[in-house]
C-alpha cells in the first residue's frame, strides 16, 4: 500500500540539460551537442460519436500523430544539406531521435525515447543578427512512430 503521506524529493526532479541527443541520418549517427531543447508529443486524433438516448456526443481515438520542436545552437550543416537537396531534387530526409534524461542526482533514473521518422516542417537556411550574443534556430517537426527503450523509474511512494 502507498504511502498517502509521501513527498517527493526535490533532488529527484530532473536537470534539464542533464541528458544527450543523438541524430541518426543517413545511416549515420551524429551527437546532438548543439542542441538547447526538444520537445516530441504524441496528439490523439479522435472521431465524435453519436450515441442514442444521449444528448451529447461520445469521443472515439482513431489514431495519433507526432509532432515536435527542436531548438539548437545555429551550427548544423547537416540540416541545411538536407534542405538544400530537398529543393533542387525533391529527395527528402527523415531520420531518428534519439533523446535520453540522466540526472545522476535523481532516483527517477534513466529515460530513453526514440523518435523514429522525423521529418523538419522547415529549416532555416540562413541567419545573422548584430545584437543577439549567440545563434539559434527552432525546427518544427513531425514524426511517425517513437521507441522508449528505458523509461524513469518509479519513485518510492508514487
Amino acid at each position: 500500500m502507498a504511502n498517502i503521506n509521501a513527498v517527493m524529493d526535490g533532488k529527484d526532479t530532473i536537470r534539464g540539460s542533464a541528458g544527450e541527443c543523438y541524430f541518426t541520418l543517413n545511416g549515420r549517427r551524429y551527437n546532438g551537442m548543439q542542441v538547447i531543447s526538444v520537445e516530441g508529443t504524441m496528439a490523439k486524433t479522435k472521431t465524435e460519436v453519436p450515441i442514442l438516448g444521449k444528448s451529447g456526443k461520445g469521443n472515439k481515438a482513431t489514431g495519433w500523430r507526432g509532432t515536435g520542436t527542436c531548438r539548437m545552437h545555429y551550427m548544423s550543416p547537416q540540416f541545411r544539406a538536407a534542405a538544400m537537396e530537398f529543393i533542387k531534387n525533391g529527395a527528402d530526409l527523415y531520420f531518428d531521435m534519439q533523446v535520453t534524461n540522466e540526472d545522476p542526482t535523481s532516483a527517477a533514473g534513466r529515460q530513453t525515447t526514440i523518435l523514429k521518422h522525423c521529418n523538419f516542417d522547415e529549416v532555416l537556411l540562413t541567419r545573422i543578427d548584430a545584437s543577439a550574443d549567440t545563434l539559434d534556430e527552432e525546427m518544427p517537426f513531425t514524426f511517425d512512430d517513437v521507441e522508449m527503450p528505458e523509461t524513469f523509474n518509479e519513485l518510492e511512494g508514487m
